[in-house]
């Protein structure tokens, strides 16, 4: 054994003593010493990708669906900076990412050699830690260090506030695992350096921040005192997706008389507790088109990321309540500068707290005699209403919606499923045609810097962490974007019913004041692009077929039921589509004034 490949094997060995099980690997000259060592490990899996950028994303879909690292390695210079994106992504979300770079040794650095660009520090602020490794040699001191850094790496990608970790590896020649006149000592492997520990080299363990009972008794008397209280379930950190029980959070609303206001990323709008029988503080997914009608709340508790809806967001700006924002790392979340209170605790152990505390009759308040909840029940049952009227045949057929595509996405997804959804207008439709269905349901989005690359590949290694169906939903831009994604497909065996909804163009860009004025809103902003998606369908060997709107249904359900991955298309005139969304909402508060009656 030579140094580097020392240096690559216990770094490899420790990190899967501290439970990483996957890592993402693009081809490279530099990084051979860690690629040829996590090959060798049977204890982690390896995928290997073409494309650094979408290497990063499938890593950073594995690590949100799993709540667990995952790991990337490239080589030096300018593939390190095409993890950029999925690294911001990362930091912004909360999702544990692990991001080892091969570098050029030291005395190469600035000096005009090939390859060689500045990698310490690389990610800036976007990581929660960053360390360069020494130069390999079989020190003891120095495999100590390198094992307690790997250990510290992993520790530091989760807690309170997850997120990236960077690892600079800087390596020299010769990286291949040749003979060399310095071969480590047989001995070395016998030393506690060499072997290691049977399990991790530094155990580490991350608490959780509690309140304190001060704290629950003013947020339990808050509550109980409230006539309008109101529970807010924002996009969810990829560590709650194990930790929050959704019951507890709907005893908690049974108990005070609160509705539960559910984005489709909150890991609250689906499962059994939205059928709860008792419950009568439900689970609400049509407030994007009826909140800003009804009564300010008096008193708020939320948690989760910024709600995707601009709607639900303006009425909290709007209100007087008191506003708990809840945060395990205690960052503040909230854009429209209207909390009250930042709790610094985990959204989990704070329901499981006032489970404890409520008196379980508390709630001699709610029922139907409760006018608070008979409004939200009236408007989310005259919302359905009028979506499930767009949705039959012949209204769609003569004003067909990319909305209908999202309600049939949800509604005849199967029990279990992972679905990931696009940002622009996808998550937007989600959001408000996503109706709360008892069935589990993993909805993901890379909501943290909400960009629209990478996202087939994020979609794809969420995937693989997963036995379960994958249904992609994206736009046409987003698909064209990360075309490199699909090769995952093949090469990393996932297989998706991939949703493409292809209005030639940006879309969403129809919601912007910019659409007034022309030019130059359709080159500049638009940009159709005329694109024939089924030639990339076939580059790849996808299975590919043009869905009409109101067949969608039908092709879905065959889709799901089919082997191998099918990319079903669905055209739309984005501009005709946003006008329907808004008569949609208008003809909603027509019911609520009465008017349609």
């Amino acid at each position: 054994m030579y140094k580097r490949q020392l240096w690559g094997r216990v770094l490899v060995d420790e990190l899967a003593k501290g439970g990483l099980e996957a890592v993402c690997v693009a081809p490279g000259s530099r990084s051979t010493p860690l690629t040829v060592a996590f090959a060798a490990h049977e204890g982690i899996d390896v995928y290997s990708h073409l494309d650094e950028r979408s290497a990063a994303y499938f890593a950073l879909g594995r690590a949100r669906r799993t709540g667990e690292p995952t790991a990337l390695v490239s080589t030096s210079g300018t593939a390190t900076a095409n993890f950029h994106p999925a690294v911001m992504e990362a930091d912004q979300a909360r999702v544990p990412l692990l991001v080892l770079t091969a570098d050029r040794p030291h005395e190469l650095r600035d000096s005009g050699a090939n390859q060689t660009v500045d990698q310490v520090e690389l990610y800036g602020d976007a990581v929660r830690w960053d360390a360069e490794l020494p130069d390999p040699e079989p020190d003891e001191r120095k495999v100590r260090s390198l094992r307690t850094t790997a250990a510290r790496a992993l520790s530091e990608t989760g807690g309170v506030d997850p997120g990236p970790v960077h690892l600079n590896c800087p390596f020299r020649k010769p990286l291949e695992p040749i003979e060399v006149p310095d071969a480590v000592p047989d001995a070395f492997a016998e030393t506690l350096a060499g072997r290691g520990r049977d399990g991790a080299f530094v155990e580490t363990e991350s608490g959780t921040r509690a309140l304190a009972d001060a704290q629950y008794d003013d947020l339990v008397r808050t509550l109980e005192n409230a006539d309008r209280p109101l529970i807010v379930a924002g996009p969810a950190d990829p560590a709650d997706l194990s930790v929050l029980d959704p019951d507890r959070v709907a005893t908690v609303a049974e108990r005070v008389g609160a509705p539960i206001l559910a984005d489709p990323l909150s890991n609250l709008r689906f499962g059994p507790h939205v059928d709860r029988e008792s419950a009568t503080g439900p689970v609400y997914g049509g407030y994007d088109a009826y909140v800003d009608t009804l009564p300010e709340p008096d008193a708020v508790v939320r948690f989760g990321a910024s709600p995707t809806s601009k709607p639900l967001r303006h009425a909290l700006r709007d209100s007087d309540a008191r506003q708990f924002l809840i945060d395990p790392a205690g960052d503040w979340r909230e854009a429209t500068f209207t909390a009250t209170d930042l709790l610094a605790a985990s959204p989990g152990p704070v329901f499981e707290g006032l489970c404890e505390r409520l008196e379980a009759d508390a709630g001699a308040k709610t029922g139907s005699e409760n006018e608070w909840l008979a409004a939200f029940a009236d408007a989310e049952r005259r919302h359905w209403a009028v979506r499930d009227a767009a949705l039959e045949s012949s209204s769609l057929e003569a004003e067909p919606f990319e909305g209908a595509v999202l309600a049939d996405v949800f509604e005849e997804a199967p029990d279990p499923a992972t679905i990931f959804v696009s940002n622009s207008m996808p998550i937007r439709d989600a959001d408000r045609f996503g109706r709360p269905r008892d069935a589990d349901l993993t909805v993901l989005s890379n909501r943290g810097a909400s960009g629209i690359d990478g996202i087939t590949s994020t979609a794809l290694g969420a995937g693989s962490a997963t036995g379960e169906p994958l249904v992609l939903v994206t736009g046409d831009l987003a698909f064209y974007h990360d075309s490199n994604g699909l090769l995952a497909v093949d090469r990393c065996g996932v297989d998706a019913t991939i949703v493409l909804l292809d209005n030639d163009g940006g879309g969403i860009f129809h919601e912007l004041p910019i659409e007034e004025f022309e030019p130059p809103f359709t080159a500049q902003f638009k940009t159709p692009h005329g694109l024939e998606f089924d030639a990339l369908a076939d580059f790849y060997d996808l299975a590919f077929e043009r869905v009409a709107p109101v067949d969608f249904a039908s092709a879905y359900r065959w889709s799901l039921e089919s082997a191998g991955t099918q990319v079903l298309a669905v055209e739309f005139d984005s501009e005709a589509s946003h006008r329907r969304r808004d008569a949609l909402a208008e003809r909603i508060r027509e019911e609520l004034r009465g008017d349609g009656e």
